[in-house]
């Protein structure tokens, strides 16, 4: 990239110390920073409208004579002016919000400037809250030559500052070669300008430019820069995989007496889905090249059965296995379904989770470095007190509540120089395809679409939380045919300040509505051995109604349970409601789940409970999920400290990732300091090496 570029913003007119330290923690160090900080929209003060030809509705900029000021206090403080011009039409100008100093700027007789929209009121035209400025006689008529950008804010840096700033970064724009890094014949035969059109294009606007245009996606200004993000994304990943192949990794060959003992134990046998998945892993870690490889699958489709084959492949090789879980409780369920399913096997389990504290923490460490064939845990794995002996395979359960970061950490506790584990990653979120192309582009997907048979789809209905009663009584029934319930709460204390019931109100209200059932209480903010020991109450039938915050969104399996009850259903997400309802519907009985919500409904919360409705195609609901919600909410903690996409969407940009795919083998091919440069300016030190 050329010298510009990388020009630190401090060198531009007015960026002392205080401004070039709030731009910073906006992520503007650097000139290019300012080019790619995109307009959110514009406003035309190219042309003055005269006061008689307003449009109730639309944005203009005016100019009009003050003819009075009315301060008025009823119901709330308001100021109103009213101006007229020489088309003898006239407009109030309305402030909710403002000081003395203001209102002596509104002199009978002064000429303003205004910019806002233009609605009706009671007495005719008016302007809420417009930007406007005093003006002289000769001042009248004197417009702009292009439309003004309005930027996104940056706290601490006004409008007009920031505008100025841009303004000054663009001045620097010049026609060098080095800027481009695109092919210029691959752009020219898509029709798409090259960089510094684009800038220059959406930055400033000339006059008569078709604003609604402007900011589609489809605009081939915007659409040219959405291709360039793109590319470094999916850039930037195969890079990443391409360093961790280079380091090779162990051959886990054997002779499968394991995997063969375990298949036979089980109660069921294996689905053709999970068979054909096991069968790309198995391969994978017999292979010398690092296995990355993500398995996505709904609710239920047996990914953890999948885990364990692939552990016992490590194990039989005479090297260690870890899986890791984002919170404690999936944490503790598997080890209780590892310990069952290996211990028989003779093969030994260790628990090390950021609870596990004193004597018990120092003996799990001991066993880990002593060489223990299969570690589950938490976020505890990747800590530095823990030293592995020969770890082969890490295996991360819903990988997109970690980070990329996270993953490599893991990883690298199995880092000895010339190797590194296999990495198997599980979701049960299953990911878009427009998603997977840019975000888990550096893993080979595999799917499990089918689930074990004698799984029956569960219905799912919304009711308003009026109904309540009707409800409590549909669980006693449940009950009373021998079934099992969850009630599902978002909170755990009671709360003024917001709706959602509290789980642990709720608790005493169904204890005493019923009264002659077992009822248990598991929250976020229990010790781990009370709420494991709560989960293992309600897995083993003792009780019959669990209430329960969202911690049990992942990893509870009881096949008894077939009554799913969701407080405040409007306040969570699609993927995370089809989670929850993913732990019923796990046995041969008819299972249900209610959807109780607050009214009035948002148009988004309405839809969202109309796809749970319809559908219990975790696929489905996942692109529908990412449609609704945009990529960043989608991925959900896994882009804290990641590299967010600034202009391009995943989701609305499918097409445009097509013509990544078109493009990526001709950068692939040229110097690799174009690669460099695209990822520099789009991802810059957010981007993790291999070998870093």
């Amino acid at each position: 990239m050329a010298d510009c570029a990388n020009t630190l913003v401090r060198t531009l007119s007015g960026v002392g110390p205080q401004v070039e330290a709030r731009l910073a923690r906006a992520g503007i160090h650097h000139l290019s920073d300012l080019w790619f900080l995109l307009p959110r929209g514009y406003e035309d003060r190219t042309r003055i409208t005269p006061l008689d030809q307003l449009q109730a509705g639309e944005s203009a900029q005016i100019e009009g004579r003050i003819e009075e000021v009315e301060r008025g206090f009823r119901f709330r403080p308001q100021l109103k002016v009213a101006l007229s011009d020489d088309t003898l039409g006239g407009i109030t100008l309305r402030f909710f919000h403002f000081n003395a100093a203001q209102v002596q700027q509104f002199t009978t007789g002064a000429w303003l400037r205004c910019h806002g929209e233009v609605r009706w009121a009671s007495q005719g035209l008016e302007m809420v809250h417009p930007s406007y400025r005093r003006i002289r006689e000769e001042e009248r008529g004197q417009t702009r030559a292009t439309l003004d950008p309005v930027y996104p804010s940056v706290d601490g840096v006004g409008p007009a500052m920031l505008g100025k700033l841009v303004r000054l970064a663009l001045q620097s724009l010049r026609n060098d070669a080095a800027l481009e890094l695109l092919p210029l014949d691959w752009l020219r035969k898509l029709g798409l300008p090259d960089l510094i059109d684009s800038l220059q294009t959406l930055h400033a606007p000339t006059p008569g430019t078709n604003l609604s245009a402007l900011v589609n996606p489809a605009h081939p200004a915007r659409r040219r820069l959405i291709v360039e993000e793109l590319l470094a994304h999916r850039l930037s990943l195969a890079r990443q995989r391409s360093q961790i192949r280079r380091l090779g990794a162990l051959p886990l060959r054997s002779e499968g007496r394991l995997v063969a003992a375990f298949q036979r134990a089980l109660p069921f046998a294996l689905t053709g889905a999970q068979r054909r998945v096991w069968q790309a892993i198995r391969d994978d870690l017999c292979a010398a090249e690092p296995m990355l490889r993500l398995v996505q699958g709904d609710v239920g489709s047996g990914k953890t059965v999948v885990a364990a084959l692939a552990a016992l492949q490590a194990i039989e090789a005479g090297t260690q296995a870890a899986l890791m879980a984002p919170t404690e409780l999936l944490a503790e369920q598997h080890f209780v379904n590892f310990q069952r399913w290996l211990q028989p096997l003779g093969v030994d389990v260790v628990w090390l989770a950021g609870k596990v504290k004193g004597r018990q923490r120092n003996e799990a460490l001991q066993r880990v470095a002593a060489g223990a064939p299969m570690i589950i845990g938490t976020h505890a794995l990747m800590q530095d007190a823990v030293r592995y002996q020969r770890l082969s395979l890490a295996i991360i359960d819903e990988q997109h509540r970690f980070g990329v970061h996270q993953r490599l950490a893991l990883r690298d506790k199995g880092h000895d120089g010339e190797s590194v584990p296999h990495q198997l990653v599980m979701t049960a979120t299953p990911i878009p395809r427009t998603l997977a192309m840019t975000s888990f582009a550096d893993l080979d997907v595999s799917n499990i679409d089918e689930l074990p048979p004698g799984r029956t789809p569960v219905q799912t209905v919304a009711i308003e939380m009026g109904r309540r009663t009707e409800v409590i009584e549909r669980i006693r029934a449940a009950c009373a045919a021998g079934r099992q319930a969850y009630w599902v709460c978002t909170l755990i204390e009671d709360s003024d300040e917001i709706e959602a019931q509290a789980a642990q109100s709720t608790f005493d209200t169904l204890s005493a509505a019923l009264s002659d059932m077992r009822i248990g209480l598991v929250h976020g903010r229990m010790k781990a051995a009370d709420k494991q020991a709560v989960m293992q109450a309600f897995k083993s039938g003792e009780m019959q109604l669990l209430v329960a915050t969202t911690v049990i969104e992942v990893g509870v399996d009881v096949p008894n349970a077939s009554l799913m009850i969701i407080e405040n259903a409007e306040r969570l997400g699609l993927a995370q409601l089809h989670q929850l309802r993913g732990r019923v519907g796990r046995g041969a009985a008819q299972s249900s789940c209610v959807l109780m919500y607050q009214p009035p409904l948002s148009r988004l919360a309405r839809e969202r409970l109309d796809v749970l409705r319809r559908s219990n195609d975790g696929f489905l609901i996942a692109e529908k999920d990412l449609e609704l919600r945009g990529p960043g909410e989608f991925l959900g903690t896994r882009q804290t400290g990641e590299a967010g996409f600034r202009i391009a969407n995943p989701m609305r940009d499918t097409e445009c990732l097509d013509l990544v795919d078109s493009l990526m083998p001709r950068v692939l091919q040229l110097d690799g300091r174009v690669a460099d440069a695209l990822i520099a300016r789009w991802i810059g030190a957010a981007e993790r090496y291999a070998d870093v």
